[in-house]
């Protein structure tokens, strides 16, 4: 590893002083002719996982469950809340009315009401940190169905770097030919409807 880092280093100090020689000299210029070996250029491709989210049959029925589950809580937190406002309404309708026998059945009566908001308030936290773990849950097994595939897609090495894109987030621009999303879609299909 320390001669990997000496080496670079020396590179590094190399290209400086050319870079540096060559700025102050007043010799103009020569265009210099790159040429590139074929043989030599980095295979790369790109995946557009907005894409892959939509059209993956994996994503969109783990999306849709999850959805239904973030249905379920809230129906479950509007049904206990509605009936929480409720008796919190027959409370003050009784307060105003004096229909509480004693002033101690009207603490109690308060007390069993915010005993009732606490524990909805702790089952509003139960039920967003359970969608919450089913959620990473879900992208984790997506990420690992895709890096599993990935593999096995580049088997052959035929691509040194796949990146991610996502809403031209990282790569702002590349030829059509290193877009491999649909074919990465086709086959994870293909193998998840296995």
């Amino acid at each position: 590893m320390n001669k990997i880092q000496l080496v670079i280093n020396i590179v590094l100090v190399a290209a400086v002083a050319a870079l540096f020689a060559l700025f102050f000299t007043n010799k103009p210029a020569e265009p210099v002719a790159v040429e590139i070996n074929p043989s030599e250029v980095m295979p790369v491709a790109y995946l557009n996982v907005d894409s892959l989210l939509v059209n993956y049959t994996f994503a969109i029925e783990a999306s849709d469950k999850l959805l239904s589950k973030q249905e379920d809580a809230r129906l479950k937190m509007n049904t206990k809340l509605r009936t929480f406002q409720n008796e919190v309404a027959e409370f003050q309708r009784k307060l105003e009315n004096n229909a509480f026998l004693s002033r101690e059945r009207a603490e109690k009566e308060q007390q069993r009401l915010a005993k009732k908001e606490q524990e909805l308030q702790e089952l509003e936290a139960k039920l967003t940190q359970d969608i919450m773990l089913e959620n990473q849950k879900l992208n984790m097994q997506l990420t690992d169905s895709l890096n599993n595939y990935l593999k096995e897609f580049n088997a052959d090495g035929r691509y040194h770097i796949i990146l991610s894109n996502s809403a031209k987030d990282n790569v702002l621009w590349a030829a059509e030919q290193y877009d491999i999303t649909n074919e990465v879609i086709e086959g994870m299909n293909a193998r998840y409807a296995k």
